[in-house]
């Protein structure tokens, strides 16, 4: 049983992308220098529902029906088993149906390239790299994607 709930924290850790670290090497497919023409700070929000299975409401019960066998005796323990029972399953089973909001903080530049053609791009706040309209900046191509980063003369 533990390795099964080890294999389940595992695997959608693995499925989520990996945010992109400015001290990771990757390969880059192209390189377009230009100045940045606007920016617009903007925030996603993405309502995560809980997903649920059906072994937390029985889990719930199960310890439910436990804690109220404990109490009472004869016809009366069987009526707090099943009531811990019903009490056990609904708390487990409104647990479940919870949603999380998750808030992403997003960076959208207009850029105006060397050459003369705009390119705008929305990608994810870092800190240490804040855009104002002016700043020299590149936009790397990357195969999965692209990425805009300050130039520095």
């Amino acid at each position: 049983m533990r390795k099964l709930f080890l294999l389940l924290l595992i695997i959608p850790l693995s499925l989520t992308a990996a945010p992109y670290n400015r001290n990771e090497a990757r390969a880059v497919n192209q390189i377009v220098f230009g100045e940045v023409d606007s920016v617009r700070y903007i925030t996603q929000q993405e309502v995560i529902n809980s997903q649920h299975n059906g072994w937390e409401t029985l889990l719930g019960a199960v310890v439910g029906g436990l804690i109220g066998n404990q109490f009472g005796g004869g016809r009366g323990r069987e009526v707090a088993t099943a009531v811990g029972v019903v009490a056990g399953a609904g708390y487990a089973h409104n647990r479940q149906n919870t949603q999380k909001v998750v808030q992403y903080r997003l960076v959208e530049l207009l850029i105006k390239s060397d050459e003369g053609k705009y390119i705008d791009v929305i990608q994810d706040v870092d800190q240490s790299m804040i855009f104002n309209r002016g700043d020299n900046v590149r936009i790397l191509y990357f195969n999965d994607g692209v990425r805009v980063d300050k130039t520095y003369p």
